[in-house]
């Protein structure tokens, strides 16, 4: 026996731009940082991803997690081990410091919008293009804010209440 379906409430997102829905200022990474400064400020903040900007503010990529497990994948290098001559406790080794830059392992790929960017356009790109961040920037390109799917459910939240 099929059971009834209660309908759905449709759900309207009030909120007219990109600008309203924004987080404003967000962690950016400059791109001559290190992977490990990246990993400690993405693991403090607990985010996924950040954008990249050069010394203008403005974004040139994208860092996310993925990003940083495909370069320690291809890069186990550092925990190696390294022979010393001196006795050592067993266990004990010395830490390699990785040299890579931001720059090297970030996806060069910014998708952006302006802060009046209608919001039905802002969900349509997200969607399209795939992306769980679309930045926000200024008419000069810097960097001005950045808007992720919780953002949006942020804005419908707040209109349900």
């Amino acid at each position: 026996m099929l059971t009834a379906v209660p309908r759905a409430e449709h759900l309207v997102l009030s909120a007219r731009t990109a600008e309203e829905v924004m987080t404003p200022n967000p962690m950016s990474l400059r791109a001559d940082a290190t992977v490990a400064e990246a990993i400690a400020a993405l693991t403090d903040r607990s985010f996924g991803a950040a954008p990249v900007i050069d010394e203008a503010g403005r974004p040139v990529g994208v860092l996310s997690q993925a990003d940083l497990l495909s370069h320690d994948r291809e890069h186990l290098t550092h925990m190696a081990r390294h022979p010393d001559p001196s006795p050592m406790p067993e266990g004990f080794g010395l830490e390699d410091v990785d040299p890579t830059l931001v720059a090297d392992v970030m996806t060069p790929a910014v998708f952006a919008v302006l802060p009046d960017t209608p919001m039905p356009e802002v969900i349509d790109r997200m969607l399209a293009l795939r992306v769980h961040h679309l930045f926000v920037v200024d008419e000069g390109g810097a960097l001005i804010g950045v808007i992720s799917p919780l953002d949006v459910l942020r804005a419908l939240r707040r209109e349900l209440a």
